[in-house]
């Protein structure tokens, strides 16, 4: 595994999708691997690491005392203090219960609003047709940042893609702020969120290979 040569092929891929690969933030999601896995990501130059889920990520940043840690999975109210205690932004916040939860520990918290454009009973995300009130209510009470969301399993991702686009420019001029993050787009469906307006990418498998069979603290 030669992480910063699969960085060059992502970087070329965005290229060939129309993008400057500059305007595009790589967060390396590393679950399921060890430490060496995350200090050989920040060897290669990526600064931003991802974990699903709060103890395993907590787990690896004792382990590597670097990166910036944002949490991508889905958060449960009762791990809130923790996850904000040592994640730096929280990209699953899903609707204005999380939003309260999470500015009772801190307001100053950097979120990203997650919505599931994928329409998929079995993604987390604000349901698209409430997003709007999910994102006026978080913004009142913490630091958010812009929006996060999974593409379709099957099909075409672009639809959902730009329809985020959509919504973040509609959040945009109803709060009279600006929401710069647009965090979609993964291993296997990168180049379509770029093409579509992506601003991170949260990537496992295109920088790592196959995840292990079984994920870290199982």
């Amino acid at each position: 595994m030669n992480v910063a040569d699969n960085v060059a092929s992502v970087r070329a891929r965005i290229s060939r999708a129309g993008r400057d690969p500059d305007e595009i933030t790589i967060v390396a999601v590393t679950k399921g691997f060890g430490p060496e896995v995350c200090r050989s990501a920040l060897d290669a130059g990526l600064t931003m690491l991802g974990e699903n889920r709060v103890q395993e990520g907590v787990v690896k940043m004792d382990a590597v005392k670097a990166g910036v840690w944002h949490l991508i999975g889905h958060l449960q109210t009762n791990k809130v203090r923790i996850a904000v205690e040592h994640f730096a932004m929280i990209q699953s916040v899903d609707s204005a219960r999380l939003a309260e939860a999470i500015a009772r520990v801190d307001p100053r918290m950097a979120v990203l609003v997650e919505v599931n454009v994928a329409r998929e009973p079995q993604k987390s995300g604000a349901d698209p047709d409430r997003a709007l009130g999910v994102i006026t209510a978080a913004a009142g009470v913490l630091d958010v940042k812009g929006l996060m969301a999974m593409g379709p399993t099957h099909g075409d991702p672009t639809p959902a893609f730009v329809e985020l686009r959509k919504l973040r420019d509609e959040a945009e001029h109803r709060l009279g702020k600006s929401l710069p993050v647009l965090s979609m787009g993964m291993s296997g469906d990168f180049e379509a969120a770029a093409a579509a307006g992506s601003t991170m990418l949260r990537l496992g498998q295109a920088l790592f290979g196959p995840r292990p069979a079984r994920t870290i603290l199982e």
